[in-house]
């Protein structure tokens, strides 16, 4: 069988032709301009017929910093003991969730550490916020027990996002520690049994990381064909075991999101906040390259500081109104507008 350059890989991943990990080993590890130009110009092409021109805009916030958990990659591991610990008030996350739909935004994402929080008082702000906001639901609460899961969908909320992180066992075994590598994956297809739109997702960079890990990250996807798909580099934390290790690469990030593109093509793909840390032009970078969609920080500023996975997430951002005005500018440079989320699918 002949070997395929790089454009012909590319073009067989628009086509829907199946690959094989060296291809898309072959695609990441190139450094070839034109190769990587047609990568991106592939995905925004496979994008454009896929979800349209809409950019979805999504709003976060951070209802606890607060984690059980010892990732050696996160600000907000349990062993670092020199974060302020927070779990906001119900009334300040409705609250919060309410600017967000006065934002013309029509999805909420509540985000926490892996915080055991009292599975009825998270229902209970479910149902409050469905009730007095006509905002989408999304959670991304980490790991639960598949009672949980099921009570948060009957109390209305409609995504889950849970990032399988890597594909690789020893890695994922390395940098999570006491965390169980089948049970992350158990709980993604628990998820999309229970008919929630699923989002899963993984980091670039991570210390010890392969391409062949990026490919099966990839392969691993494709199998799953999450709804979401969140894809960020690794970004040091100076609390965490990793403070000295370098970050992950932009141009290698931008590289997944693109073949995430062409491989999961229906699925929304956030720009993500830490690609606009490592580079300013990131975010815009990733929606040229099969990205669909933009999450804004609604977290409010007292706890916002405290929600630190990583230095300069924290967005400051005093006049929401005005940053949505220089994002819609931003997005028409490049032929793009806002858009609101269509309701999920009923599964």
């Amino acid at each position: 069988m002949p070997v395929l350059t790089v454009q012909q890989i590319i073009q067989h991943l628009f086509d829907g032709q199946d690959v094989l990990p060296d291809d898309l080993i072959a695609v990441l590890s190139t450094t070839d301009p034109e190769s990587v130009a047609a990568l991106h110009a592939a995905a925004d092409r496979k994008r454009r017929d896929m979800v349209g021109d809409a950019v979805l805009l999504r709003g976060i916030i951070e209802i606890s910093n607060i984690c059980d958990q010892n990732c050696q990659y996160c600000g907000l591991r349990k062993g670092n003991r020199r974060i302020h610990r927070y779990r906001m008030p119900e009334e300040e996350i409705v609250a919060a969730a309410k600017k967000i739909a006065l934002s013309d935004i029509s999805t909420v994402v509540l985000q926490s550490g892996e915080d055991r929080m009292p599975f009825d008082q998270i229902c209970t702000l479910i149902a409050r916020i469905k009730r007095e906001t006509d905002l989408f639901v999304t959670l991304s609460l980490g790991e639960r027990s598949d009672e949980d899961y099921r009570r948060f969908k009957a109390a209305g909320a409609d995504r889950y996002l849970l990032k399988h992180e890597t594909s690789s066992r020893a890695l994922f075994e390395k940098v999570r520690p006491g965390s169980s590598y089948d049970n992350r994956r158990r709980c993604l297809e628990c998820l999309q049994d229970l008919g929630f739109e699923t989002g899963a997702g993984n980091l670039i960079g991570l210390p010890g990381q392969h391409m062949a890990d990026l490919a099966a990250d990839l392969l691993y996807l494709k199998a799953l064909q999450p709804d979401m798909i969140g894809i960020g580099p690794f970004i040091p934390h100076p609390e965490t075991p990793l403070a000295d290790c370098p970050s992950g690469s932009s141009d290698l990030t931008l590289k997944v999101v693109s073949l995430a593109r062409l491989l999961i093509s229906h699925a929304n793909i956030p720009a993500t906040t830490a690609l606009g840390v490592l580079d300013k032009g990131g975010r815009i970078s990733a929606l040229k390259a099969g990205a669909n969609v933009v999450m804004l920080d609604f977290t409010p500023e007292t706890y916002r500081r405290y929600y630190d996975i990583y230095p300069g997430k924290a967005q400051v951002i005093t006049e929401m109104d005005q940053y949505l005005a220089y994002l819609n500018q931003e997005l028409a440079a490049i032929g793009r507008t806002a858009g609101r989320d269509i309701a999920p699918t009923n599964k």
